[in-house]
């Protein structure tokens, strides 16, 4: 299958090709100019292949959780050359590119990913690899990183920003330390592949009207009143 995965989710932006069982991948730390960015970036990607968006079978797209405009930017993208192509998408969360990408490495372990959510949260999600697929074993949630439940395992592999911002409270869940911490790990296009893949050469891509982003929670910020508060706990 020809492939093209796009993840815009967090300052991380990256965009993937697969294409005779090859990956080809751009990533680069984007801040914020993913919007201006991302329509450079895959037609570079494109034309290095000597491939057309009309040759594409399918899209992969990152559906947060990660930066609000972040997401609505690689989203919006995405729906756009889908309705344009007439081509089935899948949507893949910035969790589970993280946990993917990192199993591969230590396949008995579990993935606990986590990116920091700001207002003193965490968007996190406990994976482990099944038929080398990053396979969630909870739903996927947002909170304080106190309020976090990890699984039981023998063996953490700890990935993400949120493990930068909240790295003792996420460690106080934890039955034994982690194998690895990666606090300054980025979602990336190419590790969606092994997840959406198989889903689109199943025949169970969607179609774009359904793609939807994983925003986890409803708001970006607190009120001056929750800012207090949260300052004054931190006294």
């Amino acid at each position: 299958m020809k492939l093209l995965s796009i993840d815009t989710a967090t300052e991380g932006l990256s965009v993937a090709l697969l294409l005779n069982g090859e990956i080809t991948e751009r990533f680069e730390v984007a801040g914020r100019e993913h919007s201006t960015r991302l329509p450079l970036l895959v037609p570079q990607l494109l034309a290095e292949a000597g491939l057309s968006l009309r040759q594409l079978d399918g899209l992969v797209c990152g559906i947060g959780p990660g930066s609000f405009a972040g997401v609505r930017i690689g989203v919006s993208y995405v729906k756009g050359l889908a309705l344009g192509l007439d081509r089935p998408v899948i949507g893949v969360t910035s969790l589970a590119m993280l946990a993917q990408r990192a199993l591969i490495e230590q396949p008995e372990a579990r993935a606990l990913a986590a990116i920091d959510a700001r207002m003193d949260e965490v968007y996190f999600g406990a994976y482990r690899l099944v038929d080398g697929v990053a396979q969630l074993l909870a739903d996927e949630t947002v909170g304080p990183a106190s309020a976090i439940a990890a699984p039981v395992a023998d063996s953490y592999l700890a990935i993400g920003t949120g493990w930068g911002a909240h790295r003792d409270a996420l460690l106080a869940a934890l039955t034994t330390a982690p194998l690895m911490i990666v606090p300054d790990a980025l979602p990336h296009a190419a590790a969606a592949f092994a997840i959406a893949a198989p889903q689109l050469s199943a025949g169970q891509g969607t179609d774009a009207a359904r793609l939807v982003p994983a925003y986890l929670r409803n708001r970006v910020a607190l009120t001056k009143i929750e800012q207090q508060a949260l300052r004054d706990s931190r006294r």
